[in-house]
């Protein structure tokens, strides 16, 4: 009997090792660097934030302190509505310092109020972890 319980915990570790080290090899892919500029990736840390169609994942860029652009990933949104967004909402933080970008109220577009509030919400989520982890 006792063989048995060793044996099982013996596995058990075994498995719980090889998992930490898969998770550890594949890296967290939320703040990476691309020739000297930050990119913050949302789509882990947005995975809960919602728009009309479902998440809303961004790449946030930045350098020295200042946000570079914004730039929208792959999603389910209606794509007449998701360019409104885009075209409305993505420049808004570009330049600024990021603590005053972290600040920066900014409005829905009219028709597109799921999609627009996923994205500030993702900006902001980005620009907190950066914040924390810089």
């Amino acid at each position: 009997m006792k063989k048995i319980v060793i044996k099982t915990l013996s596995c058990c570790s075994i498995v719980a090792a090889a998992l930490m080290l898969q998770s550890w090899m594949a890296g967290d892919q939320t703040m990476t660097k691309e020739n000297g500029v930050t990119v913050i990736n949302t789509t882990t840390l947005g995975k809960n934030v919602q728009g009309y169609l479902g998440t809303t994942p961004l790449k946030i860029y930045i350098e020295k302190n200042k946000v570079v652009k914004v730039e929208a990933l792959k999603n389910q949104e209606t794509p007449k509505y998701f360019i409104k967004v885009k075209k409305a909402l993505l420049e808004k933080w570009n330049g600024m310092k990021v603590k005053d970008a972290q600040k920066l109220k900014v409005d829905a577009v009219t028709g597109a109020t799921y999609s627009s509030n996923a994205v500030i919400d993702n900006v902001k989520l980005g620009l907190d972890y950066y914040q924390s982890h810089k």
